[in-house]
């Protein structure tokens, strides 16, 4: 098996699209969509996002949702954001249980991972490990996981050419 560092996983390509979906990460709609998944879990109803914009119509706070979904940011089902990274209404083997005690789903072991720094506040993971089924429980601050999970390993695959969205089999 051969094992590679962060700067060998490197793609040029991959990493562009994420450039400009970090900077689609800035905007307010997104903002709220997440504050919401935070606040109270998901899903988050595209009608429940309009009123944190009294001065935009609700055409336009749509057309936002739109464009968020058609750049992988959220996923928009049924009326309902169904997940928004790193974040899922739907029950997954990832959860982050917030410092007010409140649990949520994640994407991906990533996505777990990077909930602590996104808030800026300590969170706690829990898996369950995909090649022998142990738990996993760790502490992770908004600087990285804590001295337990200093034996956990993180596999990521590898994305096939074409596909559009990073989470299709939740």
């Amino acid at each position: 098996m051969e094992i590679k560092t962060a700067d060998q996983l490197v793609d040029v390509d991959l990493e562009a699209r994420w450039a400009r979906r970090r900077a689609s990460r800035q905007t307010d709609v997104l903002q709220r969509v997440l504050w919401a998944f935070v606040e109270r879990g998901g899903p988050v109803g595209v009608e429940d996002v309009e009123p944190a914009f009294p001065d935009w119509s609700r055409e336009t706070v749509r057309e936002h949702l739109i464009g968020l979904d058609e750049d992988d940011l959220i996923v928009i089902e049924d009326g309902r954001i169904a997940i928004a990274y790193p974040f899922s209404a739907a029950p997954t083997p990832f959860v982050v249980r917030l410092a007010g005690g409140g649990e949520r789903y994640a994407c991906c072991a990533i996505d777990a991972l990077g909930v602590a720094p996104m808030l800026g506040q300590r969170v706690q993971v829990r898996a369950r490990c995909h090649h022998c089924d142990a738990p996993l429980e760790f502490a992770v601050a908004p600087d990285g996981p804590d001295a337990a999970s200093r034996e956990v390993m993180v596999w990521v695959g590898k994305r096939s050419e074409g596909a559009r969205r990073v989470s299709t089999s939740l």
